[in-house]
């Protein structure tokens, strides 16, 4: 029986707060309220787009990782070997599996580019030189698998029958890096259709740089390309063994699938088998983590002036109305129901700011992210707003809402009735 009674007056005091809340938004001042939800949209912009920045910032390397350089799965030489052996018998197992659309086969090998040399007047000066990766491709496949031809800043792509002709990377260009550093050297005065001299071992080949590229991504922009049928000659590489293989598949949700599916044929003896996900590097995920973390430190700064601006206007509301309170008490409405109305106030103004933030972020700010990256030195940064992780911030954002309300209500409310009638 008196469980029924109070489930009654919690539901009377529920309806009389709606009302008195419904009644004090209405009759606000409307740049009151305007002025309130947009400090509520701006606190829950910071606690999304910030963090979503930082890390997108990480995210959009990771993304242009994959998509310019490792495709969905990526097969490599282990550190102990000096190529993949067997590569003939795993290039046809890739062929033979259904799941593959494409793929690109690369041979590697360190080199130093040379430039200058024709300008040199005194033997003794010393050369423009910059070390890299040579990789031997087939332009077509490389191309169809990591869409290579993109990223070309300068000159025009490799050809099928290019002889002595190169693609080289702007982080070993002066031109596009300029960075004077000792024991960082990059080439200087060289551009598309300069000549250059690659240098593996005790063996020197002069090139025509026929294309810069610039992909933010170092398995790009810190190599030289070049057709693979020249530098397994100049390689020595007769046996046709390649050192590296990416996989574009027509289901990216299969690499796991795929990668286990050559492991179980014994492949995983002579060749390192990864997905995109598994090859990344561990500083890029340790990065990933502190900007998230860095973006929720300044969210929460920003959570806390919100819950102090909500504090003090519902504070000051009802300290202004303190004998319209009084009043209220006297004729018999609950303190709970007084209280349970500033809730509702606080939850109102939480509530818009979270739907006019929502809207700013999922249909303006990350649609024109993800068609307009933001044009970072080392990545092409995304806005990252996951639903789960927004509907967590919400949750948050509300609850801190709900208190900031409560407080200053209960406050005012537990002061005597009579002395809040007569202002005293």
């Amino acid at each position: 029986m008196s469980f029924n009674r109070g489930l009654k007056n919690f539901t009377t005091d529920f309806k009389v707060a709606h009302f008195l809340a419904w009644r004090e938004i209405k009759r606000a001042n409307i740049w009151t309220t305007i002025l309130i939800s947009f400090v509520m949209t701006l606190t829950f912009l910071n606690l999304i787009v910030v963090s979503g920045i930082l890390v997108g910032l990480i995210q959009g390397s990771e993304e242009a990782n994959k998509v310019k350089y490792t495709s969905d799965v990526i097969i490599s030489t282990p550190k102990q070997k000096n190529y993949i052996n067997r590569s003939n018998s795993l290039l046809q197992a890739i062929e033979a599996t259904p799941e593959v659309q494409d793929y690109t086969a690369r041979y590697l090998e360190s080199v130093v580019v040379e430039a200058g040399y024709r300008e040199r007047t005194n033997p003794t000066d010393l050369l423009d030189r910059s070390g890299g990766s040579l990789a031997g491709i087939d332009p077509q496949a490389e191309d169809s698998v990591t869409g290579l031809s993109k990223y070309l800043v300068e000159g025009l792509y490799l050809e099928p029958n290019d002889y002595d002709k190169i693609l080289i990377g702007s982080d070993l260009l002066f031109k596009y890096n300029p960075v004077e550093s000792p024991g960082f050297s990059l080439l200087k005065n060289v551009e598309a259709g300069s000549k250059v001299r690659l240098r593996i071992g005790d063996l020197v080949r002069e090139v025509t740089i026929k294309g810069v590229l610039k992909a933010k991504v170092s398995g790009i922009d810190q190599r030289i390309f070049m057709n693979q049928s020249q530098v397994r000659q100049l390689i020595g590489r007769s046996d046709y063994n390649v050192d590296e293989i990416a996989i574009k598949l027509f289901d990216p949700k299969q690499a796991d699938n795929v990668r286990d599916q050559l492991v179980r044929q014994g492949f995983a003896e002579n060749a390192v088998i990864q997905t995109w996900l598994d090859a990344q590097p561990k500083f890029l995920k340790d990065i990933k983590l502190t900007f998230a973390l860095i973006g929720n430190m300044i969210g929460t700064i920003g959570l806390v002036v919100a819950s102090i601006t909500i504090f003090i206007v519902i504070f000051v509301n009802a300290i202004t109305r303190r004998r319209y309170i009084g009043i209220m008490k006297g004729i018999g409405i609950s303190r709970r129901a007084i209280e349970f109305s500033y809730i509702a106030q606080s939850i109102f103004y939480a509530v818009l700011g979270m739907a006019v933030g929502s809207l700013i972020v999922f249909f303006l700010l990350k649609p024109y992210f993800d068609l307009h990256p933001i044009d970072f030195p080392f990545s092409d940064g995304i806005l990252v707003a996951e639903p789960l992780g927004t509907l967590i911030r919400s949750v948050i954002l509300f609850v801190a809402t709900i208190i900031a309300g409560y407080v200053p209500a209960r406050i005012v409310v537990k002061q005597n009735t009579l002395d809040a009638i007569l202002g005293r």
